[in-house]
């Protein structure tokens, strides 16, 4: 754990322990996780109970207290995207990446997730790849997606 970047994460919300949900966001945006050692570190730096900071963490979703991969995949399986295939894109993902949802593979470089709504419907099947929504989406899609990612083109 290197405590320059958590004491700088500090630093820039003044240590202020009302800002612990957004500290807990740059350290995960940071590490791609919360490692427990930070999340010890910020509850004496912040004097609140490790208990409080670890209900937060657990709370939200969009925390994660196991390493993840440097992309985050994320397959809705929402009714919507449902019925407009989103299981065969989940399928293409699980068979390129060779991980289901909620693993991250070996080599750390992809996690892989599904959720029941992500709340753009009219675009389904949506996938969101590292924050980037990713509408009407088909097998054939979601693998020259990764397989940019796995070449290092991402698009933006």
């Amino acid at each position: 754990m290197d405590v320059r970047k958590i004491n700088a994460i500090l630093s820039k919300h003044e240590f202020d322990p009302s800002s612990v949900i957004a500290i807990l966001q740059d350290i995960q945006a940071e590490f791609n996780y919360l490692p427990r050692e930070a999340l010890i570190y910020i509850s004496q730096k912040l004097d609140l109970p490790l208990s409080q900071i670890y209900s937060l963490a657990t709370f939200f979703r969009a925390f994660s207290l196991e390493p993840r991969g440097k992309h985050q995949i994320t397959v809705c399986m929402g009714t919507a995207c449902h019925v407009r295939g989103a299981p065969r894109v989940l399928e293409e993902a699980i068979r390129f990446l060779g991980i289901k949802p909620g693993e991250t593979s070996k080599d750390m470089m992809f996690s892989l997730e599904t959720v029941n709504c992500l709340g753009a419907c009219a675009l389904g099947p949506v996938v969101v790849v590292d924050g980037e929504y990713h509408g009407g989406m088909t097998s054939t899609s979601i693998r020259t997606v990764l397989e940019k990612l796995k070449e290092g083109e991402v698009e933006k």
